[in-house]
């Protein structure tokens, strides 16, 4: 069965293959020692390090389950296939906030690579969702909780 699809910029990708990496050769070994030092201390039953310890290669193994998974299923985003008529994933979006006169910058990405500290916000996000397939000068509502908002797009590169 075909996972779902997963949309990523070339970073995304990079990103993803370098953390998975990671958790393959340094925090697997790294865990398995702390098991190893554990169980030296003796009785494991009552050992909160071995427990901690075992948790915490848990989480690693299934990290890494989940990174493979997303990997097979990669869609790239290419730069080149993008079009500046038309909002797409991997635009970058100017905004412009209709009631409070504020522009805002976005860039359009897929879920496991969206990150709103860094302006990266998910095609499957309220905005993400409102704007895609949009042009420069179209307006478009959000519905939010707290309303409605309505952007103007100013650019898309």
């Amino acid at each position: 069965m075909m996972g779902k699809e997963v949309i990523l910029t070339h970073g995304g990708l990079e990103k993803l293959e370098k953390e998975l990496e990671y958790l393959k050769t340094i925090r697997r070994r790294e865990v398995a020692d702390r098991i190893k030092t554990a169980i030296s201390f003796g009785d494991i039953s009552e050992n909160s390090e071995y427990e901690d310890a075992k948790n915490e290669q848990a989480f690693i193994e299934g990290r890494i389950i989940t990174l493979e998974k997303m990997l097979r299923n990669v869609r790239i985003i290419d730069k080149a296939e993008n079009s500046t008529d038309v909002v797409s994933i991997g635009s970058t979006v100017v905004l412009k906030d209709l009631e409070f006169d504020e522009d805002f910058e976005y860039t359009i990405v897929g879920r496991a690579e969206a990150n709103p500290a860094e302006n990266k916000i998910s095609n499957e996000s309220p905005v993400g969702k409102a704007i895609l397939g949009k042009k420069i000068n179209d307006v478009v509502e959000v519905f939010v909780p707290a309303g409605v908002l309505k952007y103007k797009i100013v650019s898309i590169s």
